[in-house]
């Protein structure tokens, strides 16, 4: 009981570091991307993607987080979870595409981990329950 019970505590511990780190980033990029930073508008011309992306992209990412965070609504947690994968797959599939550089490609490498990671230790109460038959 008491090894299961440190396991919890563990991966809640992980599951935090992740979660906030993510949502650091989430937020930092939306804001970047709401301000339409000149380096940033250029990264997303570079990748071939319109300038008003960024304010979609950036507005779904504040609201991701603030899904991910809040407490309860596991099923929101589920599509803010799966909205950031397909926008840093996404993005990381885009930089590879067109042979971006590493220094370039490297960030949406790291969200991406950052979100799988956060998804896969999130606790049973974020959690859909699932049905057994």
């Amino acid at each position: 009981m008491e090894t299961n019970n440190k396991s919890q505590k563990r991966n809640n511990i992980i599951y935090w570091i992740f979660t906030i780190w993510m949502a650091l980033g989430m937020v930092s990029t939306a804001i970047v991307q709401l301000m339409k930073n000149k380096d940033e508008l250029a990264n997303f011309t570079n990748l071939g993607y319109p300038a008003y992306l960024m304010t979609i992209i950036g507005v779904w990412k504040i609201l991701g987080v603030i899904a991910v965070l809040i407490p309860g609504r596991p099923l929101l947690k589920e599509w803010a979870y799966a909205g950031f994968f397909f926008v840093m797959s996404g993005a990381l599939i885009s930089h590879i595409i067109i042979g971006d550089t590493m220094a370039r490609t490297l960030p949406a490498l790291l969200l991406l981990v950052l979100v799988v990671i956060s998804w896969y230790f999130r606790p049973a109460s974020k959690k859909i329950p699932s049905i057994h038959h």
